[in-house]
């Protein structure tokens, strides 16, 4: 495993990260019992994974809280997150420092290493900022949290408006943002930011169903060449990816989208999902490896680099690709 330092947090923490929500939910998507997500959770920390990422949403909090408690507090990093809005409406600031004390409770923790607030909308970015924050930062001074976060919600906001706020606004310690081979706006509008102001990155969306189920990425293609955001030959290619595919290359598809988001400057942890052993290894590795040949990462660039909010569906939904311009 290898490590990195997230942002200014000084937080050691690990480029692989365990992320417990997603169409997985460390197997709770697939039917596993909660006592099989338990192990698998402590085997990802024995293979060296000690960033854990969990939400309030995700119903997982307990599964982390039983599965940490088996290591030193002080070798794990947990972050957790509560929405913003509730019932129709946005929260208020004593909602959500109830919702951070119920993550308390459920994940059986004094305090979590990082809080995010979820899902931030652009239209729900002042109320983050200056309602929700303060009342945070007042619970992080009795030492409930160590470092305050904030989380986009990609597919309600594809061109990233709200973090490019918020990489402007010191509070925030740690970002969470959707970066992949075909949405790869961060690369100028956010981690010149987080780089340059010390902000921890969280990656997801790094491979959700664009680049697992079966078919989707072919038919994005065909969408996308419509639609003359990419070149026409890619959509009559049977493996639009598969120039990423060899010796000196990527072992598949899902192995190039890792390790293409791991090695991005500006990059910190990159969140994945598993339900099952092997998977888990698969992805450590992968995350783990060396960048893909810069000629194959350039060429990734030129195709996609102005594409966005592709690939960005939502847990447990294969929703054709965004063609915004």
């Amino acid at each position: 495993m290898d490590y990195t330092t997230l942002g200014r947090t000084g937080l050691r923490v690990s480029v692989a990260g365990l992320g417990c929500g997603g169409n997985s939910r460390i197997g709770q998507g697939s039917g596993l019992s909660e006592a099989d997500s338990v192990a698998l959770v402590r085997e990802a920390m024995e293979l060296g994974v000690n960033f854990i990422d969990t939400a309030e949403a995700y119903g997982t909090e307990g599964i982390v809280g039983r599965a940490v408690a088996a290591v030193p507090r002080d070798s794990v990093v947990v972050s957790t997150k509560c929405l913003i809005r509730s019932g129709g409406g946005l929260r208020s600031a004593a909602d959500v420092v109830q919702a951070l004390d119920g993550s308390l409770r459920r994940l059986q923790l004094d305090h979590v290493d990082v809080f995010h607030l979820h899902a931030v909308a652009p239209a729900a970015y002042a109320q983050a900022l200056n309602e929700l924050a303060p009342a945070l930062l007042r619970e992080k001074e009795k030492g409930k949290l160590r470092h305050l976060g904030i989380t986009e919600t990609g597919p309600n906001d594809p061109g990233q408006d709200m973090a490019q706020r918020a990489v402007h606004d010191a509070c925030w310690e740690v970002i969470m943002l959707a970066y992949s081979m075909m949405n790869q706006g961060a690369r100028q509008k956010i981690f010149p930011h987080t780089r340059r102001n010390g902000i921890g990155t969280l990656l997801m969306f790094v491979v959700r169903n664009i680049f697992s189920v079966p078919g989707l990425l072919a038919r994005t293609m065909k969408e996308l060449a419509a639609a003359g955001k990419i070149p026409a030959s890619l959509a009559d290619d049977g493996e639009p990816l598969g120039f990423l595919v060899h010796e000196s290359g990527a072992a598949n598809i899902t192995d190039a989208a890792y390790r293409f988001a791991r090695h991005e400057p500006g990059v910190d942890v990159v969140l994945f999902g598993t339900g099952n052993r092997a998977h888990l290894r698969s992805n450590i590795e992968s995350i783990c490896k060396p960048p893909l040949p810069a000629a194959d990462v350039q060429k990734l660039y030129e195709l996609f680099g102005a594409l966005q909010g592709v690939g960005l569906d939502l847990p447990g939904r294969v929703q054709a690709a965004a063609v915004r311009a």
